[in-house]
């Protein structure tokens, strides 16, 4: 962890510190600040970051912010996004934990060595996708969820997001991506009743920044761990 931040760029971190700061402002300027929210925010910044750099602990941080978020989302009743990631992608984030940290990249230690999925993976990850979305729809619907439609397709990203951080992909980030959109909507239609969660909205917007950044990265290590292994092929 400690080589991972020295060896960040001014580029770097610019983004980790913009990030933290537009958190930070979004969550104090208005007057009413949710701790909760704020520290929740802050961590999964840093998760994304981390992530973006192919580095386990951002899963550990992962972890921490699915706890913070389902009590979050259990407080305005959004119950399809507390199960989501209480009981999807915490435990995902966990594997996900295992995974990483036995997959290091043989170039650099601190990165994860990325996976180029089949046509197999594409089949299985569709399959489980339907099948966990449906049941999680199910359950949501019986808990009379408000934007259940906002809701499931939620779960449906966030499935697709988690799964392919545990493959160690780089279309995890668009997954994420995908799955920020979705909460902005919701969040958006939250704050119309509680103006509160109008920083909840800021954070998912610094969320989506941040994962398309994660996105390009891992295209970027992609094409070097790829060109690193021909050239010890040759050799």
């Amino acid at each position: 962890m400690n080589n991972l931040i020295k060896n960040l760029t001014m580029k770097e971190w610019i983004i980790w510190v913009g990030s933290l700061a537009v958190v930070v402002g979004s969550n104090i300027i208005p007057g009413d600040l949710d701790w909760l929210t704020l520290v929740a925010a802050l961590v999964g910044v840093t998760s994304l970051f981390l992530a973006a750099k192919g580095n386990v602990w951002a899963q550990v941080l992962m972890i921490v912010f699915s706890i913070l978020y389902g009590i979050i989302s259990w407080r305005f009743h959004y119950w399809g996004e507390m199960i989501t990631y209480l009981g999807m992608s915490m435990p995902m984030a966990i594997w996900s934990t295992i995974t990483w940290a036995r997959n290091s990249s043989e170039e650099n230690g601190n990165e994860v060595e990325i996976q180029k999925l089949n046509w197999k993976h594409a089949i299985v990850l569709i399959f489980l996708c339907v099948i966990v979305t449906g049941g999680f729809y199910y359950i949501l619907w019986e808990l009379d969820t408000p934007n259940i439609l906002f809701s499931t397709i939620s779960i449906a990203t966030s499935f697709l997001a988690a799964s392919l951080t545990m493959l160690r992909s780089p279309y995890y980030a668009l997954g994420y991506a995908s799955n920020d959109i979705v909460l902005i909507i919701l969040w958006i239609l939250a704050s119309l009743d509680n103006p509160a969660y109008i920083p909840v909205v800021v954070n998912f917007i610094i969320f989506f920044i941040n994962d398309m950044y994660g996105f390009i990265s891992w295209k970027k290590r992609e094409r070097n761990q790829l060109n690193k292994r021909i050239e010890a092929e040759r050799i």
